[in-house]
C-alpha cells in the first residue's frame, strides 16, 4: 500500500495543513491526518469528458470547420 501527502490539504478536524495521507486499499481511498489521526473514505470521481480544444483534435476535424475568406482588391 503506497501512501502519499496532499500538498496544502488541511485536515477537517484539527486544521493543520500538508499532514493528510491519501492512499488506496482495495477499491476503497482513504485520506489520514498523521497529526490527530482523522480518518475517512474519500470518493474519487472519474473524468468524464475533455474539453474539447484545439490541441486535443485531430486534423480532419479542424479542416472540416475552416473556412476560406477571399477579401476584395484594394483599390
Amino acid at each position: 500500500m503506497k501512501k502519499r501527502f496532499i500538498a496544502g490539504a488541511v485536515c477537517p478536524k484539527c486544521g493543520v495543513m500538508d499532514k493528510i495521507l491519501n492512499y488506496q486499499d482495495e477499491e476503497k481511498n482513504y485520506r489520514e491526518c498523521v497529526a490527530c489521526g482523522y480518518k475517512d473514505e474519500i470518493l474519487i470521481r472519474p473524468v468524464i469528458k475533455e474539453l474539447e480544444t484545439r490541441v486535443n483534435r485531430t486534423e480532419e476535424e479542424m479542416q472540416s470547420q475552416t473556412q476560406v475568406i477571399q477579401f476584395p482588391p484594394k483599390e
